[in-house]
């Protein structure tokens, strides 16, 4: 986010904490730094900062602002290229290159329709890491998948690789 933005973005929590329901204008954020502060900063000035054809505040504008709006001064600077304030957690980072792996795969076994659609609807699942460790434990755990594959074909449900069908029907190993 560049500095002009954050001052537009500051002068609207402003304005919705003093029950405007608007952004504070220019103006009404010049004259309340003025008589909360103390410090002048003209509204030619801020209009530059926020147009970006001032890309920089002097120590002294910063101190003011950051005052004023009760942020760290450190805030009021352009943000890096391609900084996100969002925090990116690592699991989430894993669970995206989890996804991507699946749906290469997925496209790897093309010829394999129900092997694809398997695949892409795990890299399509919100947690698919969760889903591997869950098939991690059915197939570690003593004849629980054989107990869900006999759950499944009571209930219709089909199964793929090969067991049934919604109708309960074999159809064939494709090992």
């Amino acid at each position: 986010m560049k500095l002009g933005e954050k001052i537009r973005y500051l002068r609207e929590v402003e304005g919705s904490l003093r029950g405007l329901n608007r952004a504070m204008s220019q103006q009404e954020l010049t004259r309340a730094i003025e008589s909360e502060t103390s410090s002048k900063i003209s509204q030619s000035y801020l209009s530059q900062i926020e147009s970006g054809a001032r890309p920089h505040l002097t120590n002294t504008t910063r101190q003011t602002l950051a005052q004023f709006f009760k942020v760290h001064p450190g805030y009021l600077v352009d943000d890096p290229e391609g900084y996100h304030p969002e925090l990116i957690s690592e699991v989430r980072n894993l669970e995206d290159k989890l996804d991507l792996w699946l749906v290469s795969g997925a496209e790897r076994f093309r010829r394999d329709p129900e092997l694809k659609s398997a695949l892409l609807t795990l890299a399509q699942h919100e947690n698919s890491r969760e889903c591997l460790l869950l098939l991690e434990s059915i197939l570690e755990t003593p004849g629980l998948a054989p107990r869900l594959m006999e759950v499944l074909r009571k209930t219709g449900g089909e199964v793929t690789r090969g067991r049934v069908n919604s109708k309960g029907q074999g159809l064939g190993n494709r090992d």
